[in-house]
């Protein structure tokens, strides 16, 4: 019996609703959060992550190349004599001499650039942010090779931008499809900002855009007036040791190129840059500031630091050696252990293979299997924002040990075998739909 003048004991639906609704602001987001999805396959590399499992997943740089105890001295030095400024805030253009040691790095690919022109990024992936940023509106169109960049497609889905996916072949982006993609969306009244592409060691295809495409795909773009986004992180990792020329090297007033210093050097330390015309500069110094108000200074300076007292060049060259000879130990154990009917690219540079298997097998069903088999890798429908990629996975040649590669692709080519068995036993399962772009991590660089 309740106390004279209340009223009996009613369900309280409001905590009913909060725990049908696990997160409590859902309704307060911006819409563009809508499509933001964590990577699916976040925590099987938790498990993916023990010694166990061999990972031919994640785009980790071998920093055991690095001759760490200089670099230890260094930034002891750094700090001790410099760590008044080094430890300060700077500016959000950059430190200006990093600028300058940075136009010398992209000389090697032919770039002719002002170290004013240039923008310290926090990682290549801050300057791709901030690149579509500033250009894009919500419904706004995106071209990109088809599969591209996790990290990429990321990006332009939080800010709300369509990605249509141009068709790849060996020589990297097909010029008559991109005229045909850009004829397309011409019809359909849509509007194209730019075009973003990886030209050199393509992630996760592993393939570089040929020398003699290169100029018609630049004419291509100028000519429908569509900006070109270069992302170029493993250009100098060229296994014949000979750079490519950069895009922008050729048409420098219509490409906005990317760089890093992730894959030559160090990745913990997320320095990158924005080669960009003045205009877009600017833009691109104010969103900076209202982004991260300045790149870490510190880590600039040791990036700096690193470039004016170390062979640098030289460091590029042993990594060139050791990522070679992981591709091959990753080519000759695809060759001798998968099955009939699959087919793999075969990189030139960089730090990725991308493979596919045979009709029936879905890679992102397949993955957790893997992993109970003691190795991982990406599957493809990440690199895709339209659904494909469930026959092909991105495989990483770039940090385990050569004999760990061999000993992983084995396990693979064994879980595949397996895997299309069960397929011939009981017929495919349907692909799954990718439900929005999944964020970037450390496993899917």
């Amino acid at each position: 019996m309740s106390d004279q003048g209340s009223q009996p004991d009613q369900p309280d639906h409001s905590v009913d609703k909060a725990a049908r609704n696990l997160d409590a602001y859902r309704a307060r987001y911006a819409e563009r959060t809508a499509g933001m999805t964590a990577s699916e396959i976040r925590a099987l590399f938790a498990v993916a992550s023990r010694p166990e499992v061999v990972s031919l997943a994640g785009g980790m740089p071998n920093l055991a190349a690095l001759p760490l105890d200089s670099l230890a001295t260094e930034v002891a030095r750094l700090v001790s004599e410099d760590g008044q400024v080094a430890l300060q805030y700077g500016s959000a253009h950059g430190v200006p001499e990093l600028r300058e040691q940075i136009c010398e790095v992209m000389a090697l690919e032919g770039i002719s650039a002002h170290p004013d022109d240039v923008v310290v990024t926090a990682g290549s992936q801050m300057g791709l942010d901030m690149v579509t940023r500033i250009f894009c509106d919500p419904g706004d169109v995106i071209l990109a090779e088809g599969p591209s960049y996790v990290g990429a497609l990321g990006s332009f889905g939080a800010y709300q931008a369509e990605v249509v996916h141009v068709a790849m072949d060996e020589d990297g982006l097909q010029p008559e499809a991109l005229r045909q993609a850009i004829a397309d969306l011409g019809k359909q009244g849509k509007r194209i900002k730019f075009l973003y592409t990886i030209p050199n060691f393509h992630n996760p295809g592993g393939i570089t855009l040929a020398v003699n495409r290169r100029a018609e795909i630049l004419e291509i773009c100028r000519q429908a007036d569509i900006l070109v986004v270069e992302d170029n992180p493993y250009g100098l990792l060229g296994f014949d040791g000979k750079p490519y020329p950069a895009l922008r090297s050729m048409d420098p007033d219509n490409v906005v190129y990317l760089g890093s210093f992730s894959k030559t050097f160090a990745s913990g330390l997320r320095v990158g840059w924005v080669l960009a015309p003045l205009a877009i500069r600017e833009k691109l110094v104010l969103t900076a500031e209202s982004a991260t108000l300045c790149p870490p200074t510190l880590n600039q300076m040791i990036v700096s630091r690193y470039l004016s007292t170390h062979d640098w060049q030289g460091q590029i060259k042993i990594f060139q050696e050791q990522y070679r000879e992981r591709r091959d130990a990753m080519m000759s154990a695809l060759e001798q252990h998968m099955p009939t009917g699959c087919t793999w690219t075969k990189p030139e540079g960089g730090f990725f293979v991308w493979l596919t298997v045979p009709e029936g097998v879905d890679t992102k069903a397949m993955l957790p299997r893997a992993v109970t088999q003691r190795v991982a890798y990406v599957s493809g429908t990440g690199f895709y924002r339209d659904g494909f990629g469930s026959r092909q996975m991105r495989l990483s040649y770039c940090y385990p040990t050569p004999e760990r590669i061999r000993e992983g692709v084995r396990r693979l080519a064994n879980t595949l075998s397996e895997e299309m068995e069960l397929v011939r036993t009981f017929g495919t399962v349907p692909p799954r739909s990718v439900p929005g772009p999944q964020a970037p991590s450390p496993d899917t660089a």
